[in-house]
C-alpha cells in the first residue's frame, strides 16, 4: 500500500493534486484487495507509527511522574503543576516538533493542558484563600477559579497548537472553553445550571459538532491535518450531545419502560444514520450503552428474560458487525436519500466495500 502520510505530504507540497492522490489511493486499494490486505479506513486514527511510540510514552510517564513527585515534595503544588507544564512543553520540542511522533505528541499535549489547568487553578486558589493541600493544591469548589483556569488553559493550548500543530490540541482548546462557560454559568446563575444543565451541555456539544463539521467540510476527501482535527472534535462533541439528549428525552436509563426502550432504540438508529452520513463513528459509539440497556429492557419481555445481558450484547454486537461490514454500501444508500445540496457538503462515499 502507498502510505497515506506520503500522499498527504505530496498534496501539501503541491507535488500531486488531491485528485491524483485519490487516484493513487484507488490503485493501492485495488492491489490490496487482490492481495487480501486490509483496505484503508477513511477514519484512520494516527495514534502510533511503531512500538517506538509506546516506548517513548512509557519513558514520558516515568519521567514526568518522578519529576512531579520531587517538585511537589520540594516546592509545593504550584511548582508541581508549573514544572510539569514546562517539562511537557520541553519534551514536545523533541518528540513532537523534531521527531513528529504521534502518540507521544498526544500524551504530551494532554499532560501540558492538565498541568496548565492545575497551575492556574492552584494560583487562583491561593489568591482567594481556597487552595487545598489535600488535592494537589486544586481549587475545585470555586466556579470562578475553574472558569479562569479553563480560559487560561484554552489560550495556552492555542499557543501550543501554534507551535506544534498537534491535531488534538484544537479539541483540548474547545474543552477548555466549554469548561469555562459551564463554570461561569454556575458562578453567575447556579439555579439555572441545576435546572437547565442538560440543555446547556447539549447546546455546547452542538457548537463543538458544528466546528468539527466545518473542518470536515474543508477537507471532504480527508487528505490533510484538518480531518484529524475534526476527528478529535467529533470525539469531544459526541458524548456531550448523546448523553445530554438521552437525559433530556428519556430521563436517563435508570428505569426504562418498554415504550421508552423502543423509542430509545429508534433514537440509536437515528444516530447510526447521522454517523453514516457524516462518515464519523464517534456519535454512534457514544450511544452504545443506551442501546444496550434499551435492548435489554425489550428482551426482558421475551423468552430470553433469563439471559437478558448476553442477549443484549449479542443483539448489539450483531448490529455493529453488520453495520461495520457494509459501512460504505449502506452509506451510499443513505446518501442517495439526502438532498443534493446536503450531499455536496458531506464526504463522498468510496467505491470500496469497507471504510
Amino acid at each position: 500500500m502507498i502510505l497515506d502520510e506520503d500522499l498527504r505530504l505530496a498534496v501539501g507540497r503541491s507535488i500531486l493534486s488531491p485528485g491524483q492522490a485519490e487516484a493513487l489511493r484507488e490503485i493501492a486499494r485495488a492491489r490490496a484487495a487482490a492481495d487480501f490486505e486490509p483496505l484503508e479506513d477513511r477514519e484512520k486514527l494516527r495514534f502510533i507509527s511503531g512500538f517506538g511510540d509506546i516506548f517513548v510514552v512509557i519513558g514520558i510517564a516515568l519521567f514526568l511522574g518522578a519529576a512531579g513527585y520531587f517538585l511537589l515534595s520540594a516546592a509545593g503544588a504550584a511548582a508541581l503543576w508549573g514544572g510539569l507544564a514546562a517539562l511537557s512543553w520541553g519534551l514536545a520540542e523533541l518528540f513532537t516538533r523534531r521527531r513528529r511522533m504521534a502518540l507521544p505528541s498526544i500524551v504530551l499535549l494532554l499532560c501540558f493542558a492538565l498541568a496548565i489547568f492545575g497551575f492556574i487553578d492552584t494560583l487562583l486558589g491561593m489568591a482567594i484563600g481556597k487552595a487545598s493541600a489535600g488535592s494537589f493544591g486544586l481549587t475545585l469548589d470555586s466556579p470562578l477559579a475553574i472558569a479562569g483556569s479553563g480560559l487560561a488553559t484554552a489560550l495556552l493550548v492555542a499557543l501550543h497548537y501554534a507551535r506544534f500543530r498537534v491535531p488534538i490540541t484544537v479539541a483540548a482548546c474547545a474543552a477548555g472553553l466549554v469548561l469555562t462557560v459551564l463554570a461561569l454559568l454556575t458562578a453567575l446563575a447556579p439555579s439555572t445550571i441545576s435546572r437547565l444543565l442538560g440543555w446547556i451541555v447539549l447546546a455546547l456539544g452542538l457548537g463543538v459538532f458544528a466546528m468539527a463539521m466545518r473542518f470536515d467540510q474543508s477537507d471532504l476527501t480527508r487528505q490533510t491535518r484538518r480531518t484529524d482535527i475534526a476527528f478529535w472534535l467529533h470525539l469531544l462533541a459526541a458524548p456531550m450531545i448523546v448523553h445530554s439528549f438521552m437525559q433530556i428525552a428519556f430521563g436517563g436509563v435508570g428505569e426504562l419502560t418498554v415504550a421508552k426502550a423502543v423509542a430509545l432504540i429508534a433514537a440509536f438508529v437515528a444516530l447510526a444514520i447521522i454517523a453514516l452520513m457524516i462518515d464519523r463513528r464517534a456519535i454512534l459509539v457514544s450511544g452504545l450503552v443506551y442501546a444496550g440497556v434499551a435492548f435489554g429492557t425489550v428482551l426482558k419481555e421475551t423468552a430470553l428474560s433469563n439471559a437478558t445481558i448476553p442477549a443484549s450484547l449479542l443483539t448489539l454486537g450483531a448490529f455493529i458487525l453488520a453495520l461495520s461490514s457494509g459501512w460504505q454500501p449502506i452509506r451510499r444508500a443513505v446518501l442517495t436519500l439526502a438532498p443534493p445540496a446536503l450531499r455536496r457538503r458531506l464526504p463522498p462515499a468510496t467505491l470500496s466495500g469497507t471504510s
